[in-house]
């Protein structure tokens, strides 16, 4: 009878985690042309001044993250997610903690997944959550750069998007950027 009863009861328990998983909303509009216009201006224009700087200067100035934090300051500018504050405190943060990690552990899979599990972490505390730097401790793990790494291409590239998400985002009428600083 008890065995019964704990079926019965992991059976309910289950469904209700299934059921987590059950929606009624449908996925949002489609912006219109002009905010889709300014997003991809804002994107071609951080993504080639950093692709520009890099050959000109022979320092790379580019990191795969940041095609995706072009998503967010550009493409939803206006989501706590893509503040100024957010890409370069959780750029700097998750690159310096993948680096901690490479020095002291190495490089192997547990560290590699320690370094992203305790990026999302520190950027959860500090409120600088930026999705893309998430990778950036796997970047660091995979390539092992210098210490210098944190300022170029981090910080500085950082720092270009956001001042080019300042630029392209306010030329729009129907744009405004920043949110908030801190």
């Amino acid at each position: 009878m008890r065995v019964t009863a704990n079926i019965k009861k992991a059976n309910v328990k289950w469904q209700k985690f299934l059921n987590k998983m059950e929606t009624k909303e449908r996925s949002g509009s489609r912006p219109n042309n002009r905010y889709i216009f300014w997003s991809f201006i804002g994107a071609f224009l951080g993504i080639a001044i950093l692709a520009e700087l890099t050959l000109a200067t022979h320092t790379p100035l580019i990191m795969a993250p940041f095609g995706a934090t072009c998503v967010l300051a550009y493409g939803v500018f206006d989501s706590p997610l893509a503040q100024p504050r957010n890409i370069i405190g959780g750029h700097m943060i998750s690159t310096f903690i993948g680096l901690v990690v490479l020095h002291t552990l190495g490089s192997h899979p547990i560290a590699m997944a320690l370094g992203v599990s305790l990026a999302i972490v520190v950027m959860q505390l500090t409120k600088t959550v930026h999705p893309p730097a998430g990778a950036d401790p796997l970047v660091v793990l995979a390539t092992h750069p210098p210490v210098s790494f944190l300022i170029l291409p981090v910080a500085i590239g950082a720092i270009i998007l956001v001042i080019v998400a300042l630029i392209t985002n306010n030329l729009a009428s129907q744009r405004r950027y920043p949110k908030y600083w801190w």
